[in-house]
């Protein structure tokens, strides 16, 4: 059995019970070296064999998870955050299938929802925002049709911004001429929940000189929109004039 591991955005405490212990009874484990936090495998237990992915290819990662099978050995396939996001899971579950060897996916915590928690910022407030786009910039990777960062700025819904802190000159003339006005709040956080975790907050016209100004060239998530300002109404939810299935409001 495979057991695909979301490994949360950095600190170890933020690894489910159940992905702690998929890795801790791991008899193989396979890490994205690049970005998981090596203490999240502190608890492997003696003798599990461990390999970094960063140094491996497509090919020779699915070799070591046959090769376990094999053998009759348990293997963690550890990605960090979600591995729903950006995880390049889908290839590997592929190959796995054509080969008749089980898989489980265990969630994690995304760098997404890390990022929301160390800013205290909710993405969803109304008449802010009810509309959460996870997207990243054009790389190497190019964007389907229909997905370009400008397309999808049009929307004006809060924008979580992957794998593109390196481009933010040109990241931040795409979301203006999208439609956001220069002055939209966005945030930069560097390693959300890691010790060394930096937190670098503007508006579209000022930055990209704050990032470059401190150092930030990858490993870090772009959020920008409306929801990191003050302007939103409460909501319906709490409001003591509002009738929900639990209780009934009050006349003002």
């Amino acid at each position: 059995m495979i057991t695909f591991v979301g490994a949360g955005p950095g600190d170890p405490e933020l690894l489910t019970i159940k992905g702690k212990k998929a890795i801790d009874s791991a008899d193989v484990i396979i890490y994205a070296g690049s970005l998981v936090n090596p203490a999240v495998l502190s608890g492997a237990k003696k003798g599990a064999v461990i390999y970094n992915s960063a140094e491996m290819n497509l090919d020779e990662v699915i070799e070591v998870m046959k090769d376990a099978e094999s053998k009759g050995l348990n293997t963690a396939r550890v990605h960090t955050g979600d591995p729903s996001i950006y995880g390049a899971i889908r290839e590997q579950i592929d190959r796995l299938d054509e080969m008749k060897i089980d898989s489980v996916i265990i969630p994690g915590v995304s760098s997404a929802f890390a990022t929301a928690a160390v800013l205290k910022k909710e993405y969803t407030l109304p008449d802010a925002s009810q509309t959460v786009i996870f997207t990243r910039m054009e790389g190497r990777t190019p964007m389907p049709k229909g997905e370009s960062i400008e397309e999808l700025a049009s929307h004006h819904a809060t924008m979580v911004i992957f794998l593109s802190v390196g481009f933010m000159d040109e990241l931040t003339k795409q979301l203006i001429a999208g439609g956001y006005e220069e002055d939209t709040p966005i945030a930069v956080v560097y390693k959300a929940s890691w010790p060394d975790q930096k937190i670098v907050s503007g508006t579209l016209k000022t930055i990209a000189s704050k990032v470059k100004e401190a150092g930030i060239t990858k490993t870090a998530l772009t959020v920008v929109g409306d929801f990191l300002g003050d302007e939103y109404s409460l909501s319906k939810l709490y409001d003591k004039t509002f009738t929900t299935e639990y209780r009934k409001g009050t006349e003002e």
